[in-house]
């Protein structure tokens, strides 16, 4: 697992990453998608320059002289982290790191502030405080003033404001001393605190535990794996952005897939793709306010859709041009540069959108308890993204792996036109407008058509990535070359999406043709042929529990869960996971922690957890 030993904290406003010592190496303000002030993690191995160690700035830690270990852990069913470091003569410190968040006169409290409350638990501790933070993407030295009682740290566009009870020189100048006391620090916007500082962080500290543990009482838990769900589920709501509604795909960039691949984007956006499954598991949890809102932020989408026209991701306050760069202050994760700030992607086709918006906006039109539930307005505006599902369903695109320099006409996306139609014609009749529910159901039957004729293999007896012939490609029966009518893992939810029926033969060949090519031991890659940045070298953590779902699905229970508790065994200390695994070492590598694998979690266990009623 490595470097990828971090913990989250985060309070649906933004996030932050600590490792093991409770060093923040990472940390994006005043957004998820901002500047990293805290930057360390991307930074490694020589620095921008390559040359020597990498630069001692970016991070912000209590180092414990003659420190000689530590253990850390979520406070139960919150998000608040708690590091003890110990030194080698029985001191020991305890740190607490959160984001504050509570109700407050009816609405969420919920600033960018780091709140490090810190005690020694043991002996007479010496720390040292180095607060090193970084703008502009590592460009900005920040000058410093100060006060009584605080520090600011000061840019022409930015200013932090550290407020302490610890001695303002000592944490100046870097310099030792004793942990006689409980000292709190709170890193934040340049506001004065108006309350005693240690008073402010222990209130705080008991309405952010009271908040999460509130959060976690109000969770729909399966009977098995309910630290493994609470802990996914907290993982996902500090992973939104409430004031929109937004769910980032992770709150990392150019973290690469594997190491010194060229695989490394940033992910710090809204993939409208992930909308589906990221409702189901908010809907399987309970989680109706949080499930809501980002249905609010899907559907100011559609409203903004141009003709109906959505591109594949967008930006957390629905930014449209994510437009991408390198950032050269920074040398990339282990010194695995490029560091990218936004992701090309936002300009490619991926038809599958259309699909992914509609199913997930269905849920709108048929959940009772939604304070805001689908209307007439609302389906006439899905209508025409159903209008453009139509157009495109045998058209090329990127597909769903987003590939840069081919396109070809992807049998997923096409089952996704087909979702958007038979949803539209589902939702029709819910509406009790027969004529559009017909009208929606004739053209899904034809798209499915065309779909079984098309991206049907007999000779792998499978399914296949792409449709063979007809988009200028070679028919090439061999599985392990991409894009023109080969094995990928995202032919496993043609049942997920009710396409097929699992124990249909023609997905059950599906599945046996992905078992054959693409499972490395337990795990799976997404593909396992060569692509515009040559061969994938790890396994792609969503397509596993894709995988475990289908096994359940067709009556290999027991398969499954052996399955799903290897996965778990592969969450780091903490229970997080990130985009891939190395199958041979279970290194985690990829944007972290990903949305996506802790959704993928969650759905899996509802899936195979014994019935509570059998539990007794």
């Amino acid at each position: 697992m490595g470097d990828l030993n971090l913990a989250l904290i985060g309070n649906c406003s933004f996030t932050a990453l600590l490792d093991t010592n409770a060093r923040i190496v990472w940390s994006c303000l005043p957004r998820p998608d901002g500047d990293p002030v805290f930057c360390s993690l991307l930074n490694g191995a020589g620095g921008a320059t390559g040359d020597g160690p990498p630069p001692d700035w970016g991070y912000y830690e209590i180092d414990l002289l003659g420190h000689a270990g530590s253990e850390q852990r979520y406070l139960p069913n919150t998000g608040i982290v708690e590091t003890i470091l110990h030194d080698g003569n029985g001191s020991a410190v305890e740190i607490l790191d959160f984001a504050p968040r509570h109700q407050h006169h009816g609405r969420s409290y919920r600033p960018t502030t780091i709140i490090r409350l810190v005690r020694a638990l043991r002996g007479n501790p010496r720390i040292v405080v180095r607060l090193r933070p970084r703008f502009d993407y590592g460009e900005v030295e920040p000058a410093i003033t100060r006060g009584s009682n605080h520090i600011r740290y000061v840019s022409a566009d930015k200013v932090l404001r550290l407020s302490t009870d610890a001695p303002i020189a000592y944490v100046l100048d870097e310099t030792p001393f004793v942990l006689d006391e409980p000292i709190t620090l709170i890193l934040g916007p340049d506001e004065p605190l108006r309350a005693p500082i240690d008073e402010t962080g222990r209130r705080l500290l008991d309405l952010t535990r009271d908040y999460w543990r509130q959060y976690a009482r109000s969770l729909a838990l399966p009977f098995e794996w309910q630290e493994a769900v609470i802990r996914a589920a907290i993982t996902l709501k500090m992973c939104t952005f409430e004031e929109t509604g937004a769910v980032i795909a992770a709150v990392t960039t150019s973290i690469p897939e594997a190491p010194g691949t060229a695989r490394n984007w940033d992910y710090r956006f809204c993939w409208v793709r992930d909308a589906y499954f990221v409702i189901q598991a908010l809907n399987s949890l309970g989680t109706t306010v949080t499930m809501e809102n980002y249905l609010h932020y899907i559907t100011n989408i559609v409203a903004g859709a141009a003709n109906g026209a959505l591109q594949p991701v967008y930006g957390i306050a629905q930014e449209m041009r994510l437009i991408e760069r390198e950032a050269s202050g920074l040398a990339g994760y282990r010194g695995m540069g490029p560091v990218r700030v936004g992701n090309a992607a936002y300009a490619q086709l991926q038809n599958d959108s259309y699909g992914a918006v509609i199913l997930a906006s269905a849920q709108a039109f048929f959940d009772q308890r939604l304070a805001r539930p689908g209307g007439m307005d609302l389906f006439h505006r899905l209508e025409t993204l159903g209008d453009q599902a139509v157009r495109l369903y045998d058209k090329p695109d990127a597909g769903l792996w987003e590939l840069r320099t081919t396109e070809h006409v992807h049998t997923f996306s096409s089952v996704m036109c087909w979702a958007a139609c038979d949803r539209l014609s589902r939702i029709a009749a819910q509406l009790r407008l027969d004529e559009r529910a017909a009208h929606w159901r004739e053209h899904a039957d034809t798209i499915r058509q065309t779909v079984l004729e098309r991206a049907w293999s007999p000779n792998l007896n499978s399914f296949v990535d792409a449709y063979r012939g007809g988009d200028g490609a070679d028919e090439d029966e061999d599985p392990h070359v991409v894009g023109i009518g080969k094995i990928d893992a995202s032919l496993l939810l043609m049942h997920e999406l009710r396409f097929i029926e699992a124990r249909d033969p023609q997905f059950l060949g599906t599945l046996a043709a992905i078992e054959s090519t693409l499972k490395r031991g337990t795990m799976l890659y997404r593909y396992v042929a060569k692509d515009d940045f040559g061969y994938p070298e790890t396994a792609f953590t969503i397509c596993t529990f894709w995988y475990i779902d289908a096994l359940a699905a067709i009556g290999r229970k027991d398969e499954a869960r052996t399955l799903f508790e290897r996965m778990l065994s592969h969450r780091n200390h903490v229970g997080l996971l990130s985009e891939d695994i190395d199958p041979a070492t279970g290194e985690l590598w990829g944007n972290y922690p990903q949305t996506y694998s802790m959704v993928g979690l969650i759905n899996s266990a509802m899936r195979l957890s014994k019935p509570w009623e059998e539990a007794f």
